[in-house]
């Protein structure tokens, strides 16, 4: 008997855990998820965006419209900063982040300043923004890579027996 071929890439298995991280998310219009990973293909850590620990997500707003203190923008973690932030595997010098949607520019700082250096996403919606154009300006100016995600699997189905 040979080994079995329909087995998923790396780059799908960590999509994957991005896309379950986001999952996680109880923003009720955009979840973002987060997998970092080491050249060793080591799972670092990972992240969805939502409250800070300690922040009732049930006391905070998850609107989108309104002034700033009515709004989720003032207190939301995105994924990026959430997984940079859980890490407790050691340095993410060199690490691969996959991100469900492109890095906004405050994350970019944080993924630069950890020493991240490669990002692949599966969205970039909102590259038209000024937000997306300065993170990728910053990624440019520090190296590090971003590349859409290109795995050949469109779904994966899980089943809990």
């Amino acid at each position: 008997m040979s080994k079995r071929t329909d087995y998923i890439s790396w780059d799908e298995y960590f999509m994957g855990i991005a896309l379950m991280s986001a999952k996680r998310s109880k923003d009720p219009s955009t979840q973002v998820g987060c997998c970092i990973v080491g050249a060793d293909k080591r799972i670092m850590s990972m992240g969805y965006n939502g409250m800070p620990a300690g922040c009732d997500d049930d006391e905070y707003p998850w609107e989108r419209e309104g002034g700033m203190l009515d709004t989720k923008y003032a207190f939301v973690c995105h994924a990026e900063l959430n997984a940079i932030l859980n890490n407790r595997s050691g340095s993410l010098e060199g690490c691969t982040a996959y991100v469900t949607l492109f890095p906004c520019n405050e994350c970019a700082k944080a993924i630069i300043q950890s020493g991240i250096k490669k990002i692949i996403y599966l969205s970039d919606k909102y590259a038209d923004t000024d937000g997306t154009k300065a993170s990728k300006k910053m990624l440019d100016s520090a190296g590090v890579s971003y590349v859409p995600y290109s795995g050949s699997v469109d779904k994966i189905e899980l089943e809990y027996k």
